[in-house]
């Protein structure tokens, strides 16, 4: 029997005195959140340089946040259809695959910056040499993500399933303070890498941690039944032997039908749709910001490459203000979907007003870490209230869902929000505070009630 649901929408597993990794070995789940790792901090890194990089290619930040947008669009289209291939031809084929497509984008996009820095290509074809490169991480690196929750999934009881998968998904909160932390060390003065280094240094990165996984994880065979899910946007094995006759069935099994295909304005699921989708464009649009607010309140247009530092410190101050969280406040409060969700938009409003009247240093960090804390607690809020408004069968349509939302906020909004802010500082601001509020008087009226809602899911599964 599944164990009851906590009002934070996870199961309760603490009286088990489970580990919750015990069906995988500690070393095959230490590589698997390494490949996890090593993305998002590959990706956080090229953040933290990418408006200096811009400065000194003398493009518009527009154009810097435009040229993210194609690799976000194949992001929505191509997880879900990694996702379905993990399930037919292995796990362990479907990470190798996204890492390959994460090392080579880096690779493609250091140099396309590297050719445009050094004047063997105008700025122009650099920045579509970079989009194009950008792409191959939307395209192929989106495969790496859901197989490796697939893989936990498939070898872990359904009891133990969601303390591991939270420990996979950490990763990624890890890396973002990696990457920033890392990249202004990894500005090479050698060889005139210059900027560029983070690209060079974490696709060789990347190149390790495929070694390691080519090496030491075995091929796949599952011990329970999976399906691999789409992960948000944001990093030789045979086909599976992933019988639907595992210890624990999928539902889908235990009813004999499929459920029907879940829409996005789903009665049930538009309130959160609806949440998830204004606050998420809300997200990506600081997200976008910062690094060129770095750049204008510091003084540094004139210096781009002195820029990495200072980005990379607001990041990481972000990063580490979302792992508190995650980690700690969600837990230690046991914050329910909609109190997540409530109060962590309006901790994100507060900190995008702070972010707006910053001039220095300190106060952008603390303006851009107090709205990350918010954020940290918005999305688990809405990623809860979506999986809880529905059955226990239909949670990897839910998932899909909300892995599509999350990566369509970052097609256009940051490049939206740039333009804004490069016309007008309250523009930009401006309209992110507004998604807060509207975000915050959508969901005080419309989301249920942490108490119903948990009692409902008790109710139907």
């Amino acid at each position: 029997m599944p164990a009851p649901d906590t009002p934070t929408g996870h199961p309760d597993t603490s009286a088990r005195g489970a580990a919750p990794t015990g069906a995988i070995p500690s070393g095959r789940m230490a590589l698997l959140f390494t490949v996890m790792l090593v993305t998002a901090a590959g990706n956080t890194a090229m953040q933290s340089v990418m408006p200096s990089i811009g400065t000194a290619l003398q493009v518009a930040d527009v154009w810097i946040s435009l040229a993210y947008s194609w690799s976000a669009l194949l992001w929505v289209v191509c997880a879900p259809f990694w996702a379905r291939r993990s399930d037919k031809r292995g796990r362990k084929a479907m990470m190798a695959l996204g890492l390959v497509g994460f090392i080579v984008s880096m690779l493609l996009c250091g140099l396309a910056l590297y050719a445009g820095l050094s004047g063997w290509l105008s700025a122009f074809w650099a920045l579509m040499a970079f989009a194009a490169a950008r792409s191959l991480y939307g395209g192929f690196g989106s495969a790496a993500p859901p197989a490796v929750q697939a893989y936990v999934a498939s070898r872990t009881a359904r009891a133990e399933r969601t303390q591991a998968l939270s420990l996979i998904a950490s990763s990624f909160g890890l890396g973002t303070v990696i990457g920033p932390a890392l990249a202004p060390l990894m500005v090479l003065p050698f060889l005139g890498f210059g900027l560029t280094g983070p690209f060079i240094c974490f696709a060789a990165i990347g190149m390790a941690a495929l070694a390691v996984l080519r090496w030491r994880l075995p091929n796949d065979e599952p011990q329970y039944a999976a399906r691999g899910q789409a992960a948000a946007y944001s990093s030789g094995s045979g086909a599976p032997s992933d019988p639907d006759s595992a210890l624990e069935p999928e539902p889908q099994a235990e009813h004999g039908s499929q459920p029907p295909r879940l829409s996005w304005l789903d009665p049930r699921l538009r309130p959160w749709v609806i949440a998830g989708f204004l606050g998420g464009h809300a997200q990506a649009m600081v997200l976008g910001i910062s690094g060129f607010l770095v750049l204008d309140r510091l003084g540094l247009r004139d210096t781009p490459a002195e820029g990495a530092g200072p980005v990379g410190l607001v990041l990481m101050s972000g990063a580490i203000a979302t792992l508190l969280a995650q980690w700690g406040l969600i837990p230690r409060f046991d914050l329910g979907p909609r109190a997540a969700t409530l109060w962590g938009i309006t901790t994100a409003a507060l900190g995008t007003v702070v972010l707006g009247v910053a001039g220095d240093l300190h106060l952008i960090a603390l303006g851009y870490a107090i709205a990350s804390l918010g954020f940290g607690l918005f999305r688990p809020g809405t990623t809860a209230g979506t999986s809880l408004a529905v059955s226990r069968a239909e949670q990897g349509q839910a998932s899909g869902i909300v892995a599509s939302l999350a990566g369509s906020s970052y097609i256009y909004a940051p490049a939206l929000g740039v333009w804004l802010y490069g016309h007008s500082d309250w523009l930009g601001f401006g309209l992110i505070v507004a998604l807060c509020a509207a975000a915050l008087g959508h969901g005080w009226f419309a989301l249920q009630a942490d108490a119903t809602l948990t009692t409902e899911r008790e109710t139907f599964e």
